[in-house]
Parts: structure tokens; sequence; C-alpha cells
């Protein structure tokens, strides 16, 4: 199939699900299988740099690595980088891993979510996003957390309001969202 003929949804445009979980939920793993459904050859943006001084954070990309198919091509987004130029110039369906990543790659946490949401919602392929779902423990103690919470949440909430599917994972398992106006207000 070619990578110019991709399922559309109700409204004319490419599908868009969102995966958040917070460190270690499985998230990424959940759009990988999401990612392995879609037809044509999938692109993965890579938001995460290497550092070649901690083995860790080496060891956990080599995972990643490890569980992409042969077949997938992987594009490592520069820090801080233009992501919704590069979503908007790759062809086919993508899975982008992950907004966290991207924004703490920015100087001072400062990043307009508007030409991201832009590049998402005038793609015309399929795109699996994955964040991290931030600030479910206790309030920042620090500045720089701080503003990474109201960065990454402020960004979330930006792609998610563009979002055909949300998907939230919690240890391995997986909750769809409903849509924000089905939300009781209050609740």
């Amino acid at each position: 199939m070619s990578d110019r003929a991709e399922p559309t949804d109700h409204v004319g445009r490419a599908r868009l699900t969102l995966v958040l979980g917070g460190t270690r939920s499985g998230k990424s793993a959940v759009a990988e299988r999401l990612a392995l459904a879609l037809p044509g050859r999938v692109t993965y943006l890579a938001t995460a740099a290497v550092d070649p001084d901690d083995a860790d954070h080496q060891a956990r990309i080599a995972r990643h690595q490890h569980r992409r198919p042969p077949d997938w091509s992987t594009i490592e987004v520069p820090v801080p980088g233009d992501l919704p130029g590069l979503l908007a110039a790759v062809t086919g369906p993508v899975l982008l891993d992950s907004l966290g990543t991207w924004v703490a790659g920015h100087p001072d946490l400062a990043v307009d979510a508007q030409p991201l949401a832009v590049a998402l919602r005038t793609r015309a392929w399929p795109t699996v996003v994955v964040s991290e779902e931030v600030g479910w423990s206790l309030h920042a103690p620090t500045p720089v957390g701080r503003r990474f919470i109201d960065a990454l949440g402020e960004c979330n909430q930006a792609v998610a309001a563009l979002a055909d599917t949300v998907l939230l994972v919690v240890a391995g398992r997986v909750l769809e969202l409903p849509p924000a106006e089905a939300v009781v207000p209050g609740c």
C-alpha cells in the first residue's frame, strides 16, 4: 500500500492518537503496537538525545530501538528541533516518542504548542504521539520543575484537543479517555 493512500477519519484527515502515561508505565510499548497496525511504512520520530555519559539512558534507548521493526525508519529530532517541520515533511504514518523529551530540550522549557498542533492537524497520514503525564505526584519543589510540568501539560492538552483517541497507560493497562465534551463539568 502506498504511503499516500492512508485511511482518514470522518472529517477527512488522518487519525491522531495520543498515548499518555507516567515513567515506565508501558506507554511506548502500547504506542508501538498501535503503529504496527498502521498501513504503510512507519517513521519513528525520536526526541530523546543520547547522552554519552549516561549508561542507564543509553540502555533505555537501546530497548526502544530493539523493539522497533527493521522496516521502520527512524529520525532523531535534534534538540530542541523543528518537530512541527518534521511532522509536515514526513510522509506516511508516524510514531512520535515523546513530547516530554522534546519539551525538556527547549531553552527555558519555552514551547509554543500552536505550530505542533497545526502540523498534527494537517498531516495526511495516521500519527501516534507519546507523551508523559506529569503532575500526579508532589508539587514540583523547583521553578524549573514547575515550568516543565506547566509546559508539558499545556502541550498535552493542545494535542489531546485534536486527537481522535486519547489513551492513558497506567501500570501497563490502557484506558481510553472520553472526548473532552463528554466529561461532566465539576467531576
